[in-house]
């Protein structure tokens, strides 16, 4: 079906996605990747959990175009039905998958509910008939709201909260431009569990687990997840928040994985990323003003980078190197974000901050911008008024 697809924003998400704006963008991602150095020595065989959005689909695209890698990435998107568009992921993932084949490339993709055991089977079924169990590179990326524990059945539901006290500070509503402050009443254990339950570390762990027990580990494998930390103005509401609690024990899952890959010299790490536009960030009160006062210091001091920058220079610079980790053993793709000048910038930027001066401040438009790339919208050659074809199928996958 064809149809002129507009923008249609609720709350923090929007609604539609434009088929043909998410494949510009996977084309801009590409060029940019393919025109960096070959990386000769990286992964050749990569399995992507949580591969069709954000940190996720740029560390496909830069392991694919970066490396020559063969990928399989597992998501769970939407296709079209009827008048509505199909997920921003799901074009995302049309479109990287198309421009593999043009290249040469191996990619196939797995659409379900990745904390699922059947979903968990399919992708281990697909790598022991096409690539005879030897995954050199696990990234978990996945960014849910909730989950369902396949062995007890229990669907547990993530919060974003304090812990402690009522949480007061500065957010701002992109869609009105407007500073504004929201108050936050804290989680209680339910809520701090249940986060833990769905963005910590038990599902990363039941995927390795079952890869290493059917032998689809190559030797020396690794394996990545990633985490944020940020500056002091977030910690209440992120690192020290039920999200945090959660990130915390993500980190520990790291270590024990670590002792568990062992047995396959292999090697479980954290990546802590740069404060970006995705569509869980998004989500996070008062997050989405700090990022857009970070990037207007950022692309002063000529040191922003977008997702795809950050997951280029993790799989090429850092995550084969024992280069930029901390005392944790965690890679700190944050350190240019993290800089004293730029976080003294930022903090002296939110005490004064207000909506007469967001336009002047802050680099609101550029966060607006990313915000409406994410589904599609507002790139260079594409044409909005155009009717497009919104029914598109993944090829690798079967209807």
């Amino acid at each position: 079906m064809s149809t002129i697809v507009s923008p249609k924003v609720r709350g923090f998400i929007c609604t539609t996605a434009h088929p043909t704006g998410c494949k510009q963008h996977i084309i801009n991602q590409i060029n940019y990747v393919k025109a960096k150095e070959k990386q000769t020595d990286g992964p050749k065989r990569v399995l992507v959990i949580g591969a069709s959005t954000g940190f996720g689909l740029a560390s496909r695209i830069s392991a694919a175009f970066g490396s020559d890698a063969a990928t399989i990435g597992v998501s769970f998107e939407r296709p079209a039905t009827g008048k509505r568009t199909a997920s921003a992921g799901w074009y995302n993932t049309v479109a990287f998958e198309n421009a593999a084949a043009e290249a040469g490339l191996y990619a196939k993709s797995i659409n379900g509910d990745g904390f699922s055991n059947d979903i968990k089977q399919q992708t281990i079924e697909l790598i022991q008939k096409d690539w005879g169990g030897e995954v050199d590179l696990v990234i978990y990326s996945i960014a849910a709201p909730r989950r369902t524990d396949p062995e007890t059945g229990t669907t547990y539901q993530s919060t974003l909260k304090p812990i402690g006290d009522v949480y007061t500070n500065k957010s701002v509503d992109v869609m009105a431009r407007k500073v504004t402050e929201v108050s936050i009443d804290p989680a209680n254990e339910d809520d701090i569990e249940n986060t833990i339950r769905v963005m910590g570390g038990d599902d990363w762990q039941r995927w390795i687990n079952a890869l290493l027990e059917a032998n689809c580990l190559a030797n020396a494998v690794k394996t990545v997840a990633y985490t944020y930390i940020g500056p002091a103005i977030t910690h209440r509401i992120y690192r020290e928040g039920t999200i945090g609690r959660a990130k915390a024990h993500l980190e520990a899952t790291a270590k024990e994985l670590s002792n568990t890959l062992s047995s396959v010299n292999g090697e479980a790490l954290i990546s802590v990323n740069k404060a970006l536009v995705t569509q869980a960030s998004a989500a996070i009160p008062v997050v989405p003003l700090y990022i857009s006062i970070l990037f207007k210091k950022m692309k002063e001091k000529g040191s922003h980078e977008d997702c795809i920058e950050q997951m280029q220079r993790l799989l090429c610079e850092r995550l084969y190197s024992k280069e930029g980790r901390d005392n944790e053993g965690r890679i700190r793709m944050d350190d240019w974000e993290m800089e004293k000048d730029i976080q003294d910038a930022v903090s002296a930027v939110w005490d004064n901050v207000s909506t007469d001066n967001l336009g002047s401040e802050t680099d609101i438009d550029s966060y607006m911008h990313c915000f409406y790339r994410l589904f599609g919208f507002g790139l260079d050659g594409v044409d909005y008024d155009a009717p497009v074809e919104i029914d598109v199928a993944i090829p690798s996958i079967k209807k």
